[in-house]
């Protein structure tokens, strides 16, 4: 039987519950790989890709699903700053997991700017796209703007991730 992959990109800077909708809609697969953003392609300001993916951790453990795995392909398969493309990310994952069946989960902002992606065409062509837009709508701008103002962000993220964040700061400055 071929293996269902959801692969879901986002800068996840930080996890949010926008984050967290999207993913449990996605418990028919049998993998879902969350992959932080190494090298943003349209420029985004990022907090530190390692720390990112500690938070991607923590936010793993706290939604406690069987099939979530983190990956950080984008970094492995990085050329200095170039950015990482979601063509090239896709081409990596079919090398790694060449009989499965890889689904591209794209969130409204970036279905509605998938025409912009390198080799958006050939993507269609090759794998499968699924638009899913966040039931939840809470985005990592709010969590960052709550903390530089030095306000609670439990009701935005996941308990883990809430702790570590107010514990390091991270966004803060």
């Amino acid at each position: 039987m071929t293996a269902s992959i959801a692969i879901f990109g986002s800068a996840f800077n930080p996890p949010s519950l926008g984050h967290k909708s999207v993913i449990e809609r996605l418990t028919h697969f049998d993998k879902v790989i969350l992959l932080p953003s190494f090298s943003h392609a349209w420029g985004k300001q990022m907090l530190d890709f390692d720390l990112r993916c500690q938070l991607v951790e923590a936010f793993i453990e706290d939604l406690a699903m069987d099939n979530l795995e983190l990956s950080t392909l984008e970094k492995e398969i990085a050329i200095g700053d170039e950015a990482i493309t979601t063509f090239a990310v896709l081409e990596a994952l079919e090398q790694k997991y060449p009989a499965a069946h890889l689904t591209f989960v794209v969130g409204p902002d970036n279905f509605l700017n998938f025409a912009k992606f390198f080799k958006a065409d050939e993507i269609m062509q090759r794998w499968q796209v699924l638009a899913c837009p966040e039931t939840v709508k809470v985005r990592s701008t709010q969590i960052r703007e709550q903390i530089i103002n030095n306000r609670k962000i439990s009701h935005l993220t996941t308990n883990k991730v809430a702790t570590m964040l107010s514990e390091n700061k991270w966004y803060a400055n």
